[in-house]
């Protein structure tokens, strides 16, 4: 960690810390304690899954793969990280505590996961104990107080300098890893060959990258979260959409981008004409603004594309208004990002709790809302060709709101889909994932 991003560091524990000392006088309680997390077996076998630390706890560490330890924090006094480093020769045990975060925190280094309880608040009943219930440790407990999780959930969605930082790191990964995989669609690779060409290039694997990529070739690419990877490339390579992010000191990138194998077709058109509209979107990531209705309005530059390139017969309004839009456009315009690739409380109308609803007819999306300097949220506006959707549309009153034969050309390319990260600050956003692809040339 350089020099200025140990002083952004500090100036986030700061934050962290003044957060929970409100949360937790509004809860009545005394304590933060906050366990790792522990691994996790699967049924009847002795295989463990990835472990994935509590977002929780790497809020206030950069620390992800260290299952057993524990953070505690008492308002008026020094946070303390109670560190586990077993004795163990089967597998791979964490290095001694060191970094910038070391000078920050009391550390006590423990063996076994039961000299844990010596050194956390003797009075249980005085703690807010945010984790899953198997971290659990005799009487220590995870109770996940309400208004504790309400409060630091709504507070998470504005990010520190230091936070937005690791995401920019992230996003250096992401980029890189997103540029091989380019070069590997060109080259004529497999879904299976082009993920592992961004693993490579991004330095990450499936433990490092904060969600499963998607490598989609053709009419995968209507496929919104497909993952199948398929061993071998299709006869004819037409087109590839990827969504694929990376990880750093457990902060997340996330960034998608679609390919037309032949960058003259018409089907490369569209996409540029998809990627004109998400950049405007971008610029519509400002203070005040409503999330809603940047999703809203996201409904009417897509039918307004749609309608230029032929495919829909009646106005970008009427599509809109109809809920024809939809069978094209059928996810959000986004959300918010930072610890989890889905960040919390993307619906939370305060601190103290309440729900935002989402506008009537778009149930998917994650985030309704307002925007305020330091959230950071995704943008990323899509156009398919999914067939269930589009026989639902077609054998519906509003089928003649298509053209039909143009869809029917369109559909082997699968879809369309254009991501970046967009912070919001008091002045222009900062769009990460462009500043990310700029600078690497």
């Amino acid at each position: 960690m350089t020099a200025d991003l140990a002083i952004l560091y500090a100036e986030h524990l700061v934050v962290l810390q003044t957060r929970t000392a409100v949360a937790l006088e509004r809860a009545g309680l005394d304590h933060l304690v906050v366990p790792s997390g522990t691994l996790h077996y699967q049924a009847f076998d002795d295989r463990d899954y990835p472990y994935a630390v509590n977002p929780q706890f790497k809020a206030w560490l950069p620390l992800t793969r260290n299952p057993g330890s524990w953070l505690v924090f008492t308002p008026g006094s020094r946070p303390k990280v109670i560190y586990l480093q077993p004795h163990d020769y089967w597998h791979v045990v964490p290095e001694a505590p060191g970094g910038a975060w070391v000078e920050h925190f009391d550390v006590v280094v423990i063996r076994t996961a039961e000299e844990a309880l010596s050194y956390l608040p003797a009075d249980r009943a005085r703690c807010a104990i945010l984790g899953e219930a198997q971290s659990a440790l005799a009487d220590v407990v995870p109770n996940n107080p309400p208004a504790v999780v309400r409060y630091l959930d709504y507070h998470r969605a504005f990010k520190t300098p230091y936070e937005i930082e690791m995401m920019r790191i992230a996003t250096q990964s992401g980029v890189r890893g997103h540029r091989a995989a380019e070069a590997a669609f060109r080259a004529g690779a497999s879904e299976f060959d082009i993920h592992f060409a961004y693993c490579i290039a991004a330095r990450q694997d499936a433990l490092d990258l904060p969600y499963n990529n998607i490598v989609a070739l053709n009419t995968h690419g209507a496929v919104l979260h497909y993952m199948l990877l398929d061993r071998a490339p299709p006869g004819h390579i037409r087109s590839f959409l990827i969504d694929a992010g990376a990880s750093h000191a457990g902060y997340a990138c996330d960034i998608t981008r679609t390919y037309s194998y032949d960058p003259g077709d018409e089907f490369q058109s569209l996409i540029d004409a998809v990627d004109t509209a998400q950049r405007a979107m971008c610029t519509q990531v400002r203070a005040g603004m409503d999330y809603r209705q940047l999703h809203l309005d996201a409904h009417l530059a897509l039918a307004s594309v749609l309608k230029d390139f032929g495919v829909l017969k009646v106005s970008p309004e009427s599509a809109v208004a109809t809920g024809v839009s939809g069978t094209f456009f059928p996810h959000g315009i986004g959300h918010g990002i930072g610890l989890q690739v889905h960040e919390v409380a993307g619906f939370a109308a305060s601190d103290t709790g309440g729900t935002l609803p989402k506008p009537e007819g778009h149930p998917y999306l994650r985030l309704t809302r307002e925007l305020q300097p330091g959230m950071v949220v995704t943008i990323e506006p899509g156009i398919y060709f999914i067939d269930m959707l589009l026989e639902e549309l077609r054998k519906g009153e509003h089928a003649s709101a298509v053209d039909w034969p143009r869809v029917d050309a369109l559909r082997p390319f699968g879809g369309i889909r254009i991501e970046d990260d967009v912070v919001c600050t008091h002045a222009d956003p900062q769009n990460l994932t462009r500043e990310g692809f700029a600078a690497l040339g």
